[in-house]
Formats: structure tokens, C-alpha cells, sequence
């Protein structure tokens, strides 16, 4: 199969984009980092992407009256930049149907909790406020809610009766590099299918087997 042109979007520091891109390098991945947008000019992501030869911009939400606006410049860029996949690698803004319909099946976001546990900001902090023997990361398909679409994977850490949020955010965010480079490697591979709920629930990600 031809390799996934992905269009990663960040906010941040990059770890999760860091990884892909190391996955891409080693041969692990069959994907192509066509560019990476960040919200943030100063978001050092966007070295990590210039430092691996992959085109970076810094596109300000704040250049724009409404999100319909900034979303659509998303669209536009990626689209110019031949993207065909998005992947939300800590990206703290919610889309717009503007940027849902135009890639519509075909986001990934990574979130630092078992959803549908403490979904939303502060996720960590959510769970350790719980009192969670259990938390983890999630890798689902984007829709309209916030982190209410499609689970496509999940991996989960016990939490020690000492973690802060900083101790616990450490060991999450290593197995979000792992699992969200494993689910794109899926979703190259052509074995991730969405598919309607039951009697009207849910969307459901189904991942079927190698060679099936």
C-alpha cells in the first residue's frame, strides 16, 4: 500500500508528533508527515517537524474572528500540503463541522484517559480528583462531541497511591507514543473501519486482523 500522508496538528511540545516521526525514520511506519500545524508559533513541535525535513507552520487562532475561519485556513493548508489522514498530537482546540466534513473519517486524536472517563481538559487531574486505580490513554476518531468518537484502542497504567499529576502524565505519555504510532500503523495498513452503532448507538472502530 502507498504510504499514509498524514497532516499532524499540535500545540505543544511535540512528544506524540516525535514519535511518529521517529517511526516513519526506522521503517516501522508506511506514512509520509506532509506538515505539521501548530496554533502556537512558539509550540516546539514545530522544530521537532523542521528538524526531521517536514514543513512546519504556526497558524494563530487568534487571527481569525471565529473558529469556522481558523478552521477552514487548517483545511486549506493541509489540503495544499496533500494530506489525506489528520492527527490531533495535543491539540488544544475543538473543530469545527468546517475542518469535520472536510476530513470527515479520517482524524485521530490522542487522549490522556480511559474515555469515556474524563474527557475534556485536565484529564489527569480529573482522574487523581476520582480516586482511579486505573488510567491510561485513548486513541479514537474525532467527531463533533469533545472525545466522544469512535475508541479505536486503549492501554491503561495502575496509579500509585503517590503519583501526582506530573509522575502519572510521565508514564501516560509513553504509552501514548507507543499506541498511537501502533493505531496509525493499523490504519496503514487499511484494518481500521468505522462502523454504524447498534439499534442507534454509538459509532463503533472495528480493527481487523493482519492479512484478513
Amino acid at each position: 500500500m502507498p504510504p499514509l500522508d498524514l497532516g499532524v496538528l499540535v500545540s505543544g511540545n511535540g512528544t506524540n508528533l516525535q514519535a511518529i516521526l521517529d517511526a516513519i525514520a526506522e521503517g516501522s511506519l508506511n506514512a509520509r508527515v506532509r506538515l505539521v500545524v501548530s496554533n502556537k508559533a512558539g509550540a516546539f513541535a514545530l522544530e521537532r517537524a523542521r528538524r526531521a525535513g517536514v514543513t512546519a507552520l504556526a497558524i494563530s487562532h487568534r487571527d481569525y474572528a471565529t473558529r469556522e475561519e481558523f478552521d477552514s485556513k487548517l483545511v486549506h493548508a493541509l489540503r495544499e500540503a496533500g494530506v489525506a489522514f489528520v492527527v490531533l498530537a495535543g491539540f488544544m482546540r475543538v473543530l469545527t463541522p468546517v475542518f469535520l466534513d472536510a476530513f470527515a473519517g479520517k482524524i485521530l486524536n490522542i487522549h490522556p484517559a480511559l474515555l469515556p472517563a474524563f474527557p475534556g481538559v485536565n484529564a489527569l487531574g480529573q482522574a487523581l480528583a476520582y480516586g482511579v486505580k486505573l488510567a491510561g490513554c485513548t486513541v479514537h476518531f474525532v467527531d463533533a462531541g469533545v472525545d466522544t468518537g469512535p475508541i479505536v484502542a486503549q492501554r491503561a497504567i495502575a496509579v500509585n497511591e503517590d503519583d501526582t499529576e506530573d509522575s502519572l502524565a510521565e508514564r501516560i505519555h509513553r504509552e501514548e507514543h507507543a499506541l498511537l504510532v501502533e493505531v496509525l500503523r493499523w490504519v496503514a495498513e487499511g484494518r481500521v473501519r468505522v462502523v454504524p452503532g447498534v439499534d442507534g448507538g454509538r459509532a463503533r472502530a472495528l480493527v481487523s486482523a493482519r492479512g484478513s
